[in-house]
């Protein structure tokens, strides 16, 4: 079977072309991956709306009807960024419920990855650069109280602190927050992660990767979760708008693939979502997103998921 992919059309609604946000990256990524053969569209797995009921389990109910309904307060867009219209809001609801299901369908095949996801500035009452509800710490309390994992191991490789989902975690012992980041860089006040792991700025590949090897080879071991969430932030590059890091692609590929064979390697299924990724050239930043996907390609053909 093919590795699992998940998109959906919603993912790029209509968007200012200027704005900071690249709401078209999502659309370019697909056609990406279809035109470089690595899927084909009638393969890739559509997933439903995130349901109000699993969206509370890390966010406050008034919040999420505040958003839904288009009555953030200016403070909170500010804080968010994005301007708000009903197909934006669809496409929030839409990619959590993606999320989801990649974390479905890796617990069933050990690896599946997501063509958006990685939300990790939404806070549980507010959002924040650009994110509006944490699609990981969503996953994570959805799949510990159904009961479905004892543990969950967040690997957040975003070039920003992942401190929404420090925060709404901090009180979850079952799930591990760990956070590599550019230590001076948004957010200016950073949470605490139950491991945080700041990075110098300038850092290049080799240096990097080390620092992925070591954090895996100590937190794996020692926790033994049952699923990894990989946020695949490629704001790490050095072409990135927003990243102060070196990494080439041939760095992020490393990285990826290091990530998910480190996890497949100890039988821990791993979901990739791509998290954070800048640039005005956005032929250029699907492309790089789509690292991620061809990465995981390579370990899947490799692993003998399925």
């Amino acid at each position: 079977m093919p590795l699992p992919l998940i998109y959906h059309d919603d993912y790029s609604p209509d968007f200012p072309a200027d704005h900071r946000f690249p709401m078209d990256k999502f659309r370019l990524l697909r056609d990406h991956l279809v035109d470089s053969g690595l899927t084909r569209d009638e393969d890739l797995l559509r997933p439903q709306l995130c349901p109000p009921e699993i969206l509370a389990l890390a966010h406050d109910r008034d919040y999420i009807e505040r958003y839904m309904s288009g009555e953030l307060s200016r403070e909170d867009q500010r804080r968010l960024g994005l301007p708000w219209n009903e197909a934006l809001a669809r496409r929030t609801v839409r990619a959590v419920g993606g999320s989801i299901l990649a974390a479905e369908k890796a617990l069933e095949h050990g690896l599946a990855c997501h063509l958006a996801g990685g939300t990790h500035h939404a806070h549980y009452d507010y959002p924040a650069g650009f994110c509006i509800f944490n699609d990981l710490a969503i996953i994570s309390h959805y799949l510990l109280q159904s009961g479905r994992v004892n543990r969950v191991l967040i690997f957040d490789c975003d070039v920003h602190q992942g401190d929404g989902t420090a925060r709404i975690l901090h009180d979850t012992p079952e799930a591990i927050t760990v956070s590599l980041h550019c230590e001076k860089n948004f957010p200016a006040r950073k949470a605490e992660s139950d491991w945080d792991i700041p990075l110098p700025n300038g850092m290049g590949d080799a240096d990097y990767l080390r620092v992925v090897d070591d954090a895996l080879n100590y937190l794996l071991p020692l926790y033994q979760p049952d699923l990894v969430l990989y946020d695949a932030g490629v704001d790490v590059h050095k072409d990135d708008a927003l990243g102060y890091l070196q990494l080439t692609d041939a760095g992020v590929a490393a990285r990826d693939e290091s990530v998910m064979r480190h996890c497949l390697g100890r039988d821990i299924p791993v979901v990739g979502v791509i998290g954070g990724g800048y640039s005005k050239d956005r032929q250029a930043l699907a492309r790089r997103h789509g690292i991620l996907h061809h990465s995981a390609q390579r370990v899947w053909q490799s692993s003998g998921c399925h």
